[in-house]
C-alpha cells in the first residue's frame, strides 16, 4: 500500500482528497511529523467503521503511543490526546460524558437560541452596513468568525473578554506550523484559561452548560474536574471553527456558481439545500483524528492493522462517486438525496450539529438579503488555505459588499 503524506501547507486539499480516493477506502497516509496512520476516504466504509465497536477512542491501543514513538510536542497532540471527555472514550463513559452536552443541543433546544442567533447576526451586519462602499473587507473575520464565537460562548458562559486569547491558543492548536517547542507551553495554557473559567463557573454559576456540568458533578454524576475542563474545550472548539468554515465555503461556493446562486437568491432552491451541499462538496472538517484499531478490521479488500491509528477523511468521501454518483465533485444545491456524513455518524456524531445548521441558515440569507451584490476581491484560485491539516479552513476571504 503505498503511502500518502498529507501536506502540511494544505496547499491542494482537492487534489489530495482525490489522491486518497484513489488509493481505495483506506488508504494509508503519514501525517505531518512524520506519524503513520491510516484514512478512510470512501462514504459506505466510513459509515461501517464509525460504528464498530473495535474501533475505539482509547489512545492506549495505538501501538506507536505504547512504544512512546508519539512526542509529546507533536503539533497535532492536543487533537490526538486532548485529555478525557467524551472525545477520547467509548462505551458507559461516553454516555455519560456525553448526554447533558446532547440534552442541551438538542434541535428543539437549539431552536430556542434562534432569536438571539438571528440579533447578533443583525448587529454584525449593522457594522458592515456603515463601511464606506466599495471598501474591500475580510467576511470571515468580520462576519463569520464573530456569530459562532459569540454563540458557543454564551451556551456555555465564556466571557467575551476571553476572545481574543482563545483565538490566539487555537490558532496555534490547529495548526501544523506550531513550532515543537511552543506546543507544551500552547497546551497547558488552553488549560489553565479553561481551568480558569470552570473555577470562575463554580464560585458563580450561570444559566449555561458549564455550569450545569458542574453542577450535574456535585449531584452524583461523577464527572472529574479534568473531564469538565476538556468537555468545555472541545465544545468551544468544535462549536465555533466547524461553523465559520460553513459559513465562508457556502459563500465561496455561491461565488463561484453565480447560475445556483440566482437560483437561492430568487426563492427557487432553499438555502437548506445550499448548507447540506457545502457541507459536503467542500466540507468544514477535512480530517479527524484519531481512532484505533483492537484487532484486525476488514475494509474492503484491505485490513487496518490491529493497534494502528485511524483517521476519517470527511474531505475525501465527501466527493465519493459510489455515494453521490458521477457528479460528486460538482457543487449542485439541487442534489437529492444529499446524505452526507459531514458531522460524523454513529455513537461520536457531532452533537451541535443542529446549532451550526441554525447559524448557518440564519447567517447566510441574511447577508445575501443585505448584500446582494456581494463579490470576492480576488480570484477564488488565489484563496489561501490555512495549514491546518484537520480543517478546511481559509486565512481570510476578501469580499466587496457591493
Amino acid at each position: 500500500m503505498t503511502r500518502i503524506a498529507l501536506d502540511p501547507f494544505v496547499t491542494d486539499l482537492d487534489g489530495e482528497s482525490a489522491r486518497l480516493r484513489a488509493a481505495g477506502p483506506l488508504a494509508e497516509v503519514e501525517l505531518p511529523g512524520g506519524v503513520h496512520c491510516y484514512a478512510v476516504t470512501h462514504h459506505a466504509e466510513a459509515r461501517q467503521l464509525l460504528t464498530d465497536s473495535r474501533v475505539v477512542k482509547d489512545i492506549n491501543v495505538w501501538s506507536a503511543w505504547q512504544r512512546g514513538e508519539i512526542p509529546m510536542d507533536w503539533p497535532l497532540i492536543g487533537l490526538a490526546n486532548p485529555g478525557r471527555s467524551m472525545l477520547t472514550v467509548d462505551g458507559a463513559d461516553h454516555r455519560r460524558l456525553r448526554t447533558l452536552v446532547a440534552q442541551a443541543l438538542t434541535v428543539k433546544r437549539v431552536e430556542r437560541l434562534r432569536a438571539g442567533i438571528e440579533a447578533l447576526t443583525t448587529a454584525s451586519l449593522d457594522r458592515l452596513s456603515a463601511l464606506p462602499r466599495g471598501e474591500q473587507i475580510d467576511l470571515k473575520a468580520e462576519f463569520a468568525y464573530p456569530l459562532p464565537m459569540n454563540v458557543i460562548s454564551e451556551l456555555m458562559g465564556v466571557d467575551a473578554a476571553d476572545h481574543p486569547r482563545l483565538k490566539e491558543l487555537f490558532e496555534k492548536f490547529f495548526s501544523t506550523q506550531t513550532p515543537p517547542e511552543e506546543v507544551p507551553q500552547m497546551m497547558a495554557d488552553l488549560g489553565a484559561l479553561f481551568t480558569k473559567i470552570v473555577d470562575a463557573k463554580r464560585e458563580s454559576p450561570g444559566d449555561d452548560l458549564t455550569s450545569a456540568l458542574i453542577a450535574a458533578s456535585e449531584d452524583g454524576d461523577h464527572l472529574t474536574d479534568e473531564e469538565i475542563v476538556n468537555t468545555l474545550q472541545l465544545i468551544i472548539a468544535a462549536g465555533h471553527e466547524t461553523t465559520i468554515s460553513l459559513i465562508v465555503n457556502a459563500v465561496v461556493a455561491l461565488q463561484t456558481h453565480p447560475e445556483q446562486r440566482k437560483q437561492v437568491l430568487g426563492g427557487e432552491v432553499p438555502w437548506e439545500n445550499v448548507i447540506e451541499e457545502t457541507l459536503r462538496w467542500n466540507t468544514p472538517t477535512s480530517h479527524v483524528l484519531i481512532r484505533f484499531a483492537t484487532e484486525d478490521v476488514e475494509v474492503g479488500d484491505k485490513v487496518l492493522p490491529k493497534g494502528e491509528a485511524l483517521i476519517v477523511s470527511f474531505g475525501a468521501l465527501g466527493r465519493d462517486e459510489a455515494q453521490y454518483g458521477p457528479t460528486a465533485g460538482d457543487f449542485d444545491v439541487t442534489r437529492s438525496p444529499n446524505r452526507h456524513i459531514a458531522f460524523g455518524h454513529g455513537p461520536h456524531v457531532c452533537p451541535g450539529a443542529a446549532l451550526s445548521r441554525l447559524e448557518a441558515g440564519v447567517a447566510l440569507p441574511a447577508l445575501y438579503e443585505r448584500f446582494p451584490d456581494l463579490e470576492l476581491a480576488v480570484p477564488a484560485s488565489e484563496l489561501r488555505n490555512k495549514p491546518i491539516v484537520t480543517q478546511n479552513d481559509l486565512y481570510d476571504l476578501p469580499v466587496e459588499l457591493g
